[in-house]
């Protein structure tokens, strides 16, 4: 049996051999691996999408609303793609917060380790189980402009109206059970409203039920979001595997926009925390209500 065109070529290239001038082409194309202007466009769109997560995924803006608008431009991705870089930024707050979480581990007997421990059991629990039931139901909008457009400018709206109310209670840092489980509720209403922002809803409705504390505020809502959103990744993980749904997947894209969402979002989070110290809110709010008009002027409605 003959070996093939290419492999001949090389082994006459190999052992000093004349190669006629077609076999120095095929030579070549073996060789020399392609530059394909259509990988190379699909790995920068896949780099953006993953700076677009990394950034609104914790900031109270919306991720959702964001890559909608990204995707319009850089093109829709599939379901495992969008749980990856949803899950580049989670393992980014895990880091950012890993002091916090081994002190829980290891001071855990501690009645007031307990207590916090036992409140975000309670709020997660909540999301866990609701969130179970709303998806079996099918309850949820869709991902189209006009409610996340919506979403936006209500969620702008009531942002500036919960943290002017919570400026005028004395300061608390407190986490009590009545915020634990509002804010537990408060991420089932950010699930079923794509654009509400999961980390604003829970900020804020943590803020209105007593702790008006910013940072300890974000930091609750942000420690329930951990395993929340690694449980959501997870189902939506089991639910792509199941259905075929990895089937065809830019594996090397998915792997950069990964990396890229969970440097993106660690620096954005950091960056958060230390500007909530000494800002208000009013900024993200009035971007998003400029955004969710933004988005109604300028898109069609369907999209």
């Amino acid at each position: 049996m003959r070996a093939p065109s290419r492999l001949r070529d090389l082994i006459s290239a190999r052992r000093g051999h004349r190669v006629t001038a077609r076999g120095a082409q095929r030579l070549s194309y073996a060789v020399v691996p392609h530059w394909n202007p259509r990988h190379v466009n699909d790995l920068l769109s896949a780099i953006l999408l993953g700076i677009v997560e990394g950034i609104t995924e914790f900031l109270p803006i919306s991720s959702t609303g964001h890559l909608l608008i990204a995707e319009r431009w850089l093109g829709a991705r599939s379901d495992l793609f969008n749980v990856a870089i949803q899950a580049g930024a989670i393992l980014a707050v895990t880091f950012i917060y890993w002091r916090t979480l081994w002190s829980f581990a290891i001071n855990w007997r501690r009645p007031e380790t307990r207590d916090y421990l036992a409140k975000l059991s309670v709020a997660f629990l909540i999301t866990a189980v609701l969130g179970l039931v709303v998806a079996k139901l099918g309850f949820k909008l869709p991902e189209t402009v006009t409610p996340i457009a919506w979403a936006l400018i209500a969620g702008g709206i009531w942002m500036m109206v919960a943290e002017k109310v919570a400026e005028k209670r004395p300061e608390r840092a407190a986490i009590t059970w009545k915020v634990a489980i509002l804010v537990g509720l408060a991420q089932i209403v950010a699930g079923i409203f794509p654009g509400t922002s999961r980390s604003a809803a829970t900020i804020f409705i943590a803020m209105l039920a007593g702790t008006n504390n910013r940072a300890a505020a974000t930091e609750f809502a942000f420690l329930v979001g951990i395993p929340t959103m690694y449980a959501a990744t997870g189902y939506e993980l089991l639910k792509t595997f199941t259905h075929g749904g990895a089937a065809g997947e830019d594996w090397s894209g998915l792997g950069i926009a990964f990396v890229v969402s969970t440097v993106v979002a660690f620096v954005a989070v950091k960056w958060l925390l230390g500007y909530i110290r000494s800002h208000r809110f009013t900024a993200f709010a009035v971007y998003r209500i400029v955004l969710g008009i933004a988005l109604l002027l300028l898109l069609p409605a369907g999209g």
